[in-house]
């Protein structure tokens, strides 16, 4: 009985596979309501889990709907997944990037969520682009391009959906095995056969400082391995925005300037190669990480990952020629404004939540679900820390839909920016976990 499961774990029991599967079971039927499903997440919120019992909890999350299975492809079956920043649009590169080296990477990703952009609203931004295609659709794409990137469908791990739900409106969202299990729920569902994380820390992530994120990259590789996937975890550095941009059309735009060449950004660029490269290695695409970084980097400047891109953009929908004149088809917000350094020095220290705020505040992300999103409004050319300025020089380009929205916006990015001493400059790449390093500190629970 459901009743007899929640009164288990809030007296600290480890809940057996059959309880945890009954658990699901309720919560994907109805059997469970609000009440009993609420109970559930707090009391895992108080006492944890195992890794043990995470893994059951994310393998019957899985089975509750649709589960991939992709046989008979001459490639790895690979993907990613990053727990959120500013200005993240490493998945719009990394997919057609691992894909040009062999890999299959069936992306199913997320919208934005609080301060941090969401990989579908980018995709959204692409006219044409179905980011919620049907499963033969999806599963064609990734067989003959050898990516896409999509939304979670309506039968994929439907019980994650709604205990996460309920996780939202009963300050429960903070728990590491429920975020683990919600994480590689609907990755397992997706058919992986490798998997890298990417954890972010710092000001503008929900991780804060190094003991956080370790701790839940622990989580997520040690449950990911009882459930037969292969993880490892790159804990990167979220104290600045990723890319230039901060927005959905812009940080499109910024992914087509990478992959053709037109620019990249410093930062970005690494923490996108070092993603990629493991993910060759994990999935056997690679012997060591040094040919691994060749094979990534030779994907990029040969032109095979655009080509890839812009293949995977028209067989969802979007423009054939995409790629070759983006600004055509990305909508241009109405006011487009330079914020002015307030003072001469260097970047001493950026606010990156702020930033991500003020994107929300031009109608580029989402207060409630049911916000629509304008994908033309947001922040590009952000100046990285460490970088000199003088007074009046820009730190950034607004683009609003109003001189109203650009004036507020640009109050909220010049209160983010910290002009001073130059600052120490953190590596992208701060630390790479891996089985064998998890194995060494058991998670707690």
């Amino acid at each position: 009985m459901i009743s007899e499961i929640l009164r288990h774990k809030r007296d600290g029991r480890v809940l057996t596979p059959d309880e945890v599967a009954e658990m699901v079971a309720g919560i994907t039927s109805g059997a469970a309501g609000d009440d009993q499903v609420a109970a559930f997440a707090m009391a895992v919120f108080f006492q944890g889990m195992t890794p043990e019992e995470a893994a059951s909890l994310t393998l019957a999350m899985r089975d509750s709907g649709d589960v991939f299975t992709w046989e008979n492809l001459p490639g790895p079956v690979v993907d990613k997944h990053s727990t959120g920043g500013v200005g993240d649009n490493v998945s719009l590169m990394l997919a057609p990037i691992v894909a040009a080296c062999g890999g299959y990477v069936p992306m199913i990703s997320g919208r934005g969520l609080g301060h941090t952009g969401g990989t579908l609203d980018k995709m959204d931004a692409i006219p044409g682009y179905a980011t919620q295609p049907d499963n033969a659709t999806f599963a064609r794409t990734v067989r003959e391009v050898g990516c896409a990137i999509i939304g979670q469908t309506a039968n994929l791990a439907p019980a994650d959906k709604r205990l996460y739900a309920i996780r939202d409106v009963t300050a429960t969202v903070e728990s590491v095995p429920l975020i683990t299990a919600s994480i590689l729920s609907k990755k397992l569902a997706a058919g992986l056969s490798a998997l890298v994380m990417d954890v972010k820390l710092g000001n503008g992530a929900f991780m804060q400082d190094m003991d956080e994120a370790r701790t839940l990259a622990r989580s997520l590789i040690a449950t990911a391995g009882a459930a037969g996937l292969p993880c490892e975890a790159l804990l990167t550095d979220m104290n600045q925005p990723l890319a230039s941009a901060a927005g959905n059309a812009v940080e499109v735009q910024n992914a087509v300037d990478f992959l053709t060449g037109a620019h990249r950004d410093a930062r970005l660029e690494q923490v996108t190669l070092a993603l990629a490269a493991r993910m060759l290695t994990l999935g056997g695409l690679a012997t060591d990480d040094a040919a691994a970084q060749g094979a990534v980097r030779d994907a990029l400047d040969s032109g095979a990952a655009t080509e890839h891109f812009a293949r995977m953009v028209a067989a969802l929908g979007g423009p054939a020629d995409f790629v070759d004149a983006p600004a055509s088809y990305l909508t241009r917000a109405p006011v487009v404004r330079a914020v002015p350094s307030p003072a001469s020095g260097h970047v001493a220290a950026i606010a990156t939540r702020a930033l991500g705020l003020a994107v929300i505040e031009l109608g580029g992300g989402r207060r409630k679900a049911s916000d629509t999103i304008d994908p033309s409004v947001g922040l590009s050319a952000l100046v990285p820390l460490g970088t000199p300025v003088s007074k009046g020089d820009p730190l950034c380009l607004v683009h609003a839909r109003t001189d109203t929205d650009a004036d507020r916006a640009a109050a909220l990015v010049t209160a983010a920016f910290e002009i001073g001493e130059k600052p120490r400059l953190p590596a992208p790449v701060l630390e790479i976990m891996t089985a064998q390093s998890v194995a060494a500190q058991p998670v707690s629970p």
